[in-house]
């Protein structure tokens, strides 16, 4: 008998990117939105399951940017590297009235991703949103009663996504280099500042008493990290960035730009409201008067008011103590430098540059090409040196160990390796994104390079692309 292929479920969707006048925080202004809303619709499926997902770029505001693409945040892209939606390096800018299909196969990965513009700093004006991957083997199923990520419409839903808000424009800052300061913070798109109306609502996370939940938290941050936490409740960390974890109990946790938890928090206390805190670093404004920077936490059978309760941190996380579930012996020799191939990565910043100073690794400054990366090796380059621009791209021979370096600096920065894994070589965290520490320390993570794609190692700030 012949052997049957394997069937591989088909999720086909159209996501459409327009421009809509909003005010998640009381101050209204246009933004940049995937399918009408902020943050964009949920796209969710399951481990195996092929991904075509058909982006349509209807932007018409000349005020912001009117080409896009959509990176689709932890994905590995395995075969499908031109799918991986970064501009100028696996493909052109979608122009406006046009379209692109994004076709990939999840076939290795679950848990908490994000999408979201990868075009210049566009997506700071509001083009992110959740991607969820379920896995059918989940090992701590028996943790939770509820993982809710069903509703597309956004009523109940167990994602909590934080966001910081502008009530300026991303494309005016990219093209004076004023770095803005977030007005606020949106929790599953909705938040309060010092000038809001006294109307504006929170966004309100609803639970019942005796259930645990499965709360996956994604900072779709463009600049600041956040300091959350839930008033009078325990959280049990068992997912770092689409990797599962020893289970680590802790009462606050510190998420940078790109990273994304889930966490298991038991509904356990007396019937009431409680607050959700998400304190932004000082590139927002910190502080929770008013109910900034805030969610509301709301038993079933509670009134409808704002919280009273108080924060009480006990025992707040450290990255040091959270180790992977799998593998969590780090490729290579157990030591620097034990890798096959070693890089190391100088971060700088040239302050003379005119009209405005710019980062700088290895004293390269990377400007986007005029062709795509992928392009430009399609067409005939063969070696990193004759790619463009100059300077900017490092060869990784295939099935090697990778080490990379990043000797601290005074600038705070926090960045994803491509979607790959990698590992630090600090403690054999496993993670996707990393904070990278100040002038005092270093960052070394070292990744296995297993099948060829490009990778863009970046600082997930509004200042990076």
């Amino acid at each position: 008998m012949p052997v049957q292929a394997r069937t591989i479920p088909s999720i086909d969707l159209d996501l459409t990117i327009k421009n809509k006048v909003i005010s998640p925080d009381g101050f209204i202004r246009s933004a940049v939105l995937a399918g009408g809303t902020f943050p964009g619709p949920i796209i969710s499926g399951r481990k195996g399951d092929r991904f075509r997902i058909n982006v349509i770029d209807e932007l018409t505001d000349n005020t912001m940017v009117q080409s896009t693409s959509i990176h689709w945040h932890g994905f590995r892209q395995q075969r499908t590297n031109w799918a991986d939606g970064v501009s100028f390096v696996t493909q052109c800018p979608i122009a406006a009235n046009e379209s692109f299909l994004y076709d990939f196969t999840v076939s290795d990965q679950a848990g908490t991703y994000w999408y979201h513009s990868h075009l210049s700093t566009q997506y700071c004006d509001g083009l992110r949103g959740p991607f969820i991957v379920y896995d059918p083997d989940d090992p701590y199923r028996d943790l939770y009663d509820v993982d809710d990520v069903a509703s597309r419409l956004q009523i109940e839903t167990t994602i909590i996504t934080l966001a910081d808000w502008y009530h300026s424009l991303a494309k005016q800052s990219s093209t004076t280099g004023d770095i803005p300061t977030s007005y606020s913070t949106l929790i599953n798109g909705k938040g309060r500042w010092t000038g809001s109306p006294s109307n504006v609502t929170l966004a309100v996370i609803n639970v019942t008493r005796g259930k645990r939940y499965r709360f996956r938290i994604i900072a779709m941050s463009c600049e600041p990290n956040f300091t959350f936490s839930i008033d009078q409740h325990k959280m049990i960390i068992i997912e770092a960035d689409g990797e599962y974890t020893d289970p680590l109990t802790v009462d606050q946790l510190q998420i940078f730009a790109g990273q994304r938890y889930s966490v298991v928090v038991a509904a356990d206390q007396s019937i009431g409201n409680y607050w959700i805190r998400a304190n932004p670093d000082p590139r927002g404004y910190p502080g929770f008067d008013g109910g900034r920077n805030s969610a509301i936490f709301r038993y079933g059978g509670a009134p409808c008011h704002d919280p009273s309760s108080s924060s009480k941190v006990e025992n707040p996380f450290k990255e040091s103590n959270l180790h992977a579930l799998i593998n969590p012996t780090a490729p290579g020799l157990p030591y620097v430098g034990g890798a096959d191939i070693v890089i190391l990565l100088n971060i700088s910043v040239d302050f003379a540059h005119i009209p405005f100073p710019i980062f700088l690794v290895n004293n390269v400054s990377y400007v986007p090409p005029t062709a795509p990366t992928l392009l430009q090796i399609l067409s005939g380059a063969q070696a990193a040196q004759d790619l463009l621009p100059h300077g900017s791209y490092y060869a990784l021979p295939r099935n090697k160990v990778i080490e990379v370096t990043i000797p601290g600096t005074a600038y705070e920065l926090g960045g994803p390796v491509g979607a790959y894994t990698f590992q630090s070589m600090r403690n054999l965290i496993v993670f996707q994104t990393a904070s990278f520490p100040l002038a005092w320390g270093e960052f070394v993570a070292d990744l296995p390079n297993d099948h060829p794609l490009m990778l863009f190692c970046q600082a997930f700030l509004l200042r990076h692309s």
